[in-house]
């Protein structure tokens, strides 16, 4: 398996499926990195020599924010959010949907997964 950036990307799949393995990695990155590295995109990810796999290495690094970087920025971003306290912060700190999406029916990923209320017998 290559390893770019510390993460194991699927040796199987073609490279510009397998870079998109990389958090802050979607397609349209993966391409636009493949062609600054000059590497073809429908070759297999296992068939990469050392050298191309360095060379997109140094590509996604030196243009693009991914994986720990990214997180740090977003997490950061959203405790900005919490700290003024706008709206968009209550919800992440309440753990609701900041979009607009009705709660009352749908937003289980968000709330997580329904709480039953019990029903209490009297001992007899």
């Amino acid at each position: 398996m290559p390893r770019i950036l510390g993460v194991d990307v699927p040796k199987n799949k073609k490279i510009k499926i397998s870079l998109t393995y990389l958090y802050g990695v979607g397609a349209t990155k993966a391409l636009s990195v493949l062609k600054q590295a000059n590497i073809d995109p429908e070759i297999r990810a296992s068939k990469l020599t050392e050298e191309e796999v360095s060379k997109v290495a140094n590509v996604i690094q030196k243009d693009f924010r991914v994986e720990g970087e990214l997180r740090r920025v977003v997490t950061g971003n959203i405790k900005r959010l919490m700290d003024i306290g706008c709206y968009r912060g209550s919800r992440h700190k309440r753990g609701l949907p900041s979009r607009g999406q009705r709660t009352s029916s749908n937003a289980r990923t968000r709330k997580g997964p329904r709480r039953s209320v019990g029903i209490k017998r009297k001992k007899s």
